[in-house]
């Protein structure tokens, strides 16, 4: 199973939060999603600053990709 590793985005800057051997990608993407509601949550004055979750692979490659912004229900 992959490896895979997850960084908020903060502009220029990558904050690691960690990294967990998951299933594929369509698992880990889900974490992101979930890693990123928490976190706009956890921490609202970073939304609408453009602020994102990343997921690497093992060779630094990112593989996905999710804003901190809550998607408006009409977007979805």
């Amino acid at each position: 199973m992959p490896y895979y590793s997850f960084d908020l985005v903060v502009g220029e800057e990558f904050k690691n939060q960690g990294g967990i051997i998951l299933e594929d990608i369509e698992v880990a993407s889900d974490r992101a999603v979930q890693l990123a509601t928490e976190l706009s949550q956890v921490k609202p004055e970073l939304q609408r600053k453009g602020c994102a979750v990343r997921v690497t692979d093992r060779d630094h490659n990112e593989v996905y990709r999710t804003p901190l912004d809550p998607v408006p229900a009409w977007r979805r």
